[in-house]
């Protein structure tokens, strides 16, 4: 079941996180900073797109610190240093951070702009790259540094880059062509609803690669776990568009396509082209959320009208049309029938004791590419036994690998098919529960139900329903520290906003958007729970209503544990609905899965209540 892609994820890893290569790596960059005139400097965990997966080159944090989180910040000054992690990230933050070293703030209520205002020498010059930075991350960095008489400095080359002497180089994957059949629409008219949404803007500056591959169906390989081809492009309102993207990535027969549509450029001529924009007076807008600061000074330091707001193609790009939710529930029952046949060969080899979190894991994997159509993982998977399953994203590397014994075992894992993108959580118990485990996963499985079953009028946010998902563990006294739900996309990120379901999700929840439906409980220590299926928001017909309302189809079709179920706390209505949830399991997947998963399947699926 061992596959190469795993073995070197780990291994990577491990070597990222090792805590004894830290000291010296922190010596050498103060010895840079001092080279520089520099008194400190900001180490965001980002790349120039802000991407959640970054190519092997910018993972600068984890290189510097050792913590492999997906969102964090560091600085290092000349006599002290810090680590920035959220809620998600705590527990993992002190066991891969090295506590003498770097002091673990939190990221939200001890930021680095605070930490800097406190900390940050008088007269100081603390230095950060403006590339990795989005304008309103380097005006708060700013206000903080002078509150404490010190100067934010951009840099014209990254200090770590200087030190870090066998740093990977920069990804060269081939882009391809996302057909019409999968995307649903043409590149052309994409572009030309885009151009429209513009009102009286010039043109638009795509920095968010993903956004890049929606409005040209294109796909490519440049980070993990996410089918980007790292690019820019500019899409003004009127005339044509232009797609930055390295030539060597391009195929003659991609390019031809590509040059169809746009001109197709090298990426090292943007900013020539935005002060050429700049100098005819041009007014732009920038993604605020992916923008790099260096492109917005850039073009205004030249005269430009620089605008900092929304990508509109965000909206454009989350509402799914008839075709990607189309792909995207063929992806969910091929998806589905992968995990039986991994849930039935878990409940044969887990009891046995000698099955590792890495081997559920490459297991899981496995039976995925056996399908034939598994391109990649769409995130690293979670697989977590006892008190690894309270870290709602840990990840497992061979220094942390445990053996699976009695208890609670988590794993949250997807998939990138070429038609859909999948994300599920399913907990499991091996043996008989304990204590309140049974108490605990029921609840988690009402507020599932309650979010599945949800009905609401148009122009609900996420975060007006979030508490659906919480009420039965309010009512325990307790509550979860992440979000219910993010926005996936189609045969693109896992992870795609701007749509969630959230105590902060202000976007209103529209028909086609795709959204987990994953709430948990962590008990840190001891174990923790996690139920999560995919749900598309859709039109509701209700009789006499007198407005439009929406509600959830679950898309992900995969058994939910029954046996850590306490029926006693569930209502009828939710019985109902978790009885109707198998039985649909059952017909979709039955018919895919060996004779075995079949048997598995049967028994997993029968009626509870």
């Amino acid at each position: 079941m061992k596959t190469p892609r795993f073995e070197s994820q780990f291994q990577s890893f491990a070597e990222l996180s090792d805590p004894t290569r830290a000291a010296p790596r922190a010596a050498a960059l103060r010895a840079e900073l001092s080279s520089r005139g520099l008194s400190g400097f900001v180490v965001p965990r980002s790349d120039e797109h802000q991407n959640e997966y970054v190519p092997p080159g910018a993972e600068r944090l984890a290189w510097l610190t050792g913590f492999t989180g997906s969102a964090g910040a560091a600085i290092v000054l000349a006599d002290k240093a810090a680590v920035f992690v959220d809620g998600r990230y705590t527990i993992q933050a002190r066991e891969q951070v090295d506590g003498k070293l770097f002091a673990i703030c939190d990221l939200v209520s001890d930021p680095p702009s605070r930490w800097l205002a406190r900390e940050a020498p008088r007269d100081g010059a603390i230095g950060y790259d403006p590339w990795l930075h989005t304008s309103a991350a380097v005006e708060a960095l700013r206000r903080g540094a002078e509150e404490a008489g010190a100067k934010l400095v951009a840099v014209e080359t990254n200090p770590i880059d200087a030190i870090w002497r066998d740093r990977p180089p920069a990804p060269s994957a081939p882009v391809t062509l996302h057909p019409e059949r999968l995307s649903g629409e043409p590149s052309s008219k994409k572009l030309a609803r885009i151009a429209k949404a513009l009102g009286k803007t010039d043109a638009l500056v795509l920095s968010d690669p993903h956004a890049v591959a929606w409005a040209f169906n294109i796909r490519g390989g440049d980070v993990a776990h996410t089918p980007l081809p790292l690019s820019w492009a500019l899409v003004p309102r009127e005339g044509r568009a232009a797609l930055y993207v390295e030539g060597a990535k391009l195929s003659n027969s991609v390019r031809a396509a590509l040059e169809d549509l746009a001109d197709v450029r090298e990426p090292a001529t943007l900013l020539s082209d935005l002060e050429r924009l700049a100098h005819d007076n041009k007014k732009l807008l920038f993604d605020a959320a992916t923008a790099p600061e260096k492109l917005v000074a850039l073009y205004r330091a030249a005269g430009g009208g620089a605008e900092v707001g929304a990508d509109p193609t965000a909206l454009m790009k989350a509402r799914k049309n008839s075709a990607e939710l189309r792909g995207s529930r063929a992806a969910h029952i091929r998806d589905g029938a992968a995990m039986v046949e991994f849930l039935a060969w878990f409940g044969t080899e887990a009891p046995k004791g000698r099955l590792t979190e890495i081997g559920a894991a490459q297991a899981l994997e496995a039976f995925r590419r056996a399908t034939g159509k598994l391109k990649e993982i769409s995130f690293g998977t979670i697989s977590a036994f006892g008190a690894h399953a309270a870290l709602p994203h840990y990840r497992v590397t061979e220094s942390s690998d445990t053996k699976i014994g009695k208890g609670i075992y988590l794993v949250d894992s997807g998939a990138q098919y070429v038609d859909g993108t999948t994300d599920i959580t399913r907990t499991t118990i091996v043996g008989a529960p304990k204590g309140d485990m049974r108490d605990k996963y029921t609840r988690v499985l009402k507020g599932h139900i309650a979010i599945a079953t949800a009905v609401f009028p148009r122009g609900t946010t996420g975060a007006q329903i979030d508490s659906y998902a919480r009420r039965a563990l309010w009512e325990a006294g307790t509550d979860f520290d992440h979000g219910t739900g993010h926005g996936v996309g189609a045969y693109l990120s896992v992870h795609e906003g701007p749509q969630r379901i959230s105590k902060l999700g202000g976007v209103a929840l529209e028909p086609g958007m795709i959204i987990s439906n994953e709430p948990g409980y962590y008990r840190e220590g001891a174990w923790g729970i996690r139920i999560e299926n995919l749900i598309v928001v859709e039109e509701r017909k209700i009789a006499g209503a007198e407005r439009k309302m929406l509600g959830f189809e679950t898309i992900t079709f995969a058994p939910i544990d029954t046996t850590l179920i306490d029926v006693k706390l569930m209502t009828r209505e939710e019985i109902a609905w978790l009885n109707a949830y198998h039985k649909a399991v059952w017909e979709k997947l039955e018919s895919k899965v060996s004779p075995a998963a079949r048997k598995w399947l049967k028994a997993a699926t029968k009626k509870v209540g």
